[in-house]
């Protein structure tokens, strides 16, 4: 069983290196560093580390660590909530000994010494409780409940998604037992800096929806620039047309140096494989990719209304 190899790994290795994909969000660094928390928890002879690059607006949650290349030889490397090996931060992960996925994507890039993949899971946060709850004499403390509790919230959108299941409210009632600040920390999550707000009225203000549902946004470099607001920090926006009445499913174009982020949702339609058509990939609701010019965005919007067509009929 997956649980049982991956803690017969950790107990195994005196260097565990634990990474997450490409500009995090609270799943990715709640997962990551919770499962450090547990691992240094209950083996606090072993050397424990999170890599990857710093989201200066998650920074609140936790921080990475700087290492050298030499501390991966030898080392476990776990990976968390990452569908594909493309979106791993931080490509030093080949330099360690022995690779554990575990992840709740569907499992398009199955790499991995040892692969756990729930797609049942609402989260990889859930994923790490319940591997805390099913493995041997394991030890939680209260950072570890705190990042995971932000983990399960944060790709729950506050339990409102319909991957929000018995289990992730019981895990959630659970970790709740533990001494953090919950305003706190759905303080850090949710709120926004005045720019961003801004940059969310114009988002509401110039949204282009189509007789089939399809919403469109692009943010070019200029309104960017505008409003102060970097291409990472977008990804606090992209949830912005969830309410709005009409939309089925909704794309935001996010022009940067080299290429055009774009991150996709769904009220319905499976969008992941239009994203897996331009280099990305994610949840059949909830994706993301990449393209080179707008005139491959063009080919995606209709590549998206396709795709709600046969959703329809």
């Amino acid at each position: 069983m997956s649980i049982e190899a991956i803690q017969q790994a950790i107990k195994k290795y005196q260097t565990i290196i634990i990474h997450r994909h490409v500009r995090p969000d609270p799943d990715a660094l709640g997962s990551q560093a919770g499962l450090r928390e547990i691992i240094q928890t209950t083996y606090p002879d072993k050397q424990v580390f999170v890599v990857g690059e710093n989201d200066p607006s998650l920074t609140f949650l936790v921080e990475m660590d700087v290492i050298e290349d030499e501390v991966f030889h030898n080392a476990l490397i776990i990976i968390c909530d990452t569908a594909n090996t493309g979106r791993i931060d931080d490509a030093r992960y080949t330099l360690g000994d022995k690779i554990i996925k575990i992840d709740h994507h569907p499992n398009v890039d199955a790499y991995g010494d040892i692969s756990w993949v729930d797609t049942s899971a609402s989260s990889t946060s859930e994923m790490i409780y319940h591997f805390f709850i099913q493995a041997d004499g394991l030890k939680m403390n209260d950072a570890a409940a705190r990042l995971l509790y932000g983990g399960i919230v944060g790709d729950t959108g506050r339990f409102l998604f319909p991957s929000t299941t018995k289990k992730t409210l019981q895990y959630a009632a659970e970790l709740v037992t533990y001494d953090f600040d919950r305003s706190k920390l759905y303080d850090g999550i949710y709120n926004v800096k005045d720019n961003i707000a801004r940059l969310r009225g114009y988002i509401l203000q110039n949204f282009s929806l189509t007789d089939d549902g399809l919403s469109v946004v692009e943010l070019k470099q200029d309104i960017l620039h505008q409003y102060n607001v970097s291409a990472l920090e977008t990804g606090q926006l992209v949830g912005t047309l969830g309410d709005v009445e009409g939309i089925l499913a909704w794309v935001f174009f996010i022009e940067e140096e080299d290429q055009i982020r774009v991150r996709l949702r769904s009220k319905g339609p499976v969008i992941n494989g239009v994203a897996a058509k331009y280099n990305g990939g994610g949840h059949p609701m909830a994706s993301g990719a990449s393209v080179y010019s707008w005139d491959e965005a063009s080919q995606v919007v209709q590549d998206l209304r396709q795709v709600i067509e046969e959703y329809y009929y």
